[in-house]
């Protein structure tokens, strides 16, 4: 794997891997743990839904289509139909539902992580042994609920990942979550900001620079804002993190959401 991509193939697998799969022609990516005999333990948000707000967003952020309809369920995944969301087992066909396959890369360095430009594929921090990544999944995944309620900027489906990887949950309640996807959402609004901030600092020197010398420097205020962001949300860099046994987990997001 490299910078351009984390593709691989299905035989690379391994127990305890972060992988994911791009939808809706790239626009975000489902995250899960692969936990070995073609099985994926992952976060959904609702029934049928991967991905969502809650909100009337959701009409313009949907989910893919599972690979098997109501009237043909997989017999080898969790039955979604009628639950709330939560922890789920599934087959890799149903988890990847017609995408490729790719794999989550831990322990990277930060020039390698501000190489890969989006966010959702990388970080700094590093995976725990499989061992502890498999015991966190399956205990969340008998649990259902114990990973909280599903929120597409603090607690989804690339959070529920990285904990397992990692056993790392951020602090406060009030900033994003672990996910990069989120993160890059929330950097992209940078920026514009950023943008703006250098053409109007700049801007009396338009007659002498030229269009092309000004835009250009608003460009690279804007990106270099984007990359900053990023790897300061990025769960390996920032300092407002903890390492919480899962058997406590519940608590700790409990008492953390009254902050």
């Amino acid at each position: 794997m490299g910078v351009l991509s984390n593709k691989i193939d299905r035989d690379q697998l391994k127990p305890g891997d972060h992988i994911y799969t791009w939808r809706n022609a790239y626009l975000y990516t489902h995250h899960g743990i692969y936990v070995g005999e073609g099985k994926v333990i992952h976060f959904t948000r609702a029934a049928g839904r991967e991905i969502g707000t809650g909100t009337v967003l959701d009409r313009f952020i949907f989910s893919s289509s599972p690979s098997h309809s109501a009237e043909n369920p997989c017999t080898s995944c969790d039955d979604p139909s009628g639950r709330d969301g939560g922890v789920m087992s599934s087959c890799l066909d149903c988890f990847l539902s017609g995408g490729d396959l790719y794999r989550f890369e831990y322990g990277v360095n930060p020039a390698f992580f501000l190489a890969k430009a989006r966010g959702g594929t990388c970080t700094l921090a590093s995976s725990d042994p499989s061992e502890d990544v498999l015991h966190r999944a399956f205990y969340l995944l008998k649990k259902k609920n114990g990973f909280g309620s599903y929120s597409l900027f603090k607690n989804n489906c690339e959070d529920f990942a990285i904990y397992c990887k990692t056993g790392l949950l951020v602090n406060s309640s009030t900033s994003l979550g672990r996910s990069g996807q989120a993160s890059s959402g929330f950097s992209f609004a940078g920026v514009a900001s950023g943008i703006g901030v250098a053409a109007g600092s700049s801007a009396r020197y338009l007659p002498i620079m030229g269009f092309g010398a000004f835009s250009g420097l608003g460009a690279a205020f804007g990106v270099g804002i984007y990359s900053f962001q990023r790897l300061a949300c990025d769960i390996g860099f920032r300092s407002d993190v903890s390492k919480v046994p899962v058997e406590e987990l519940w608590d700790y997001m409990y008492k953390n959401k009254k902050k």
